[in-house]
């Protein structure tokens, strides 16, 4: 997993960032509703979104960029490059749209 994280590019390490927390609050949702199997993916979960924020930082440090510069360029990217369906997008409803507000997606 860390080599593979730190193999992607920087657009690509925001879109996953994005898209764990994503799967994070969905998760998190499912725990509370008592409907997750597996409580162990929280840790993982969480533990796979401080590996990627680890290494934006270590990138960052490198180019001499401010703190969360990264994230902050490649968010505006989101849904550019993966163009959804119409059935995905009716698909997060409410749900969705406090997701997207919470991880800075609107």
């Amino acid at each position: 997993m860390a080599e593979t994280i730190k193999s992607m590019s920087d657009e690509s390490l925001t879109h996953r960032l994005v898209e764990a927390e994503r799967e994070l609050v969905h998760r998190r949702f499912a725990h509370s509703q008592g409907a997750l199997e597996n409580t162990a993916s929280l840790r993982e979960l969480r533990k796979e979104i401080a590996r990627i924020k680890t290494e934006a930082g270590r990138r960052e440090s490198q180019q001499g960029l401010p703190r969360d510069a990264i994230f902050n360029k490649y968010r505006k990217t989101l849904g550019k490059s993966q163009p959804k369906a119409a059935s995905e997008e009716s698909k997060g409803g409410f749900l969705q749209g406090i997701v997207d507000k919470l991880t800075g997606n609107e």
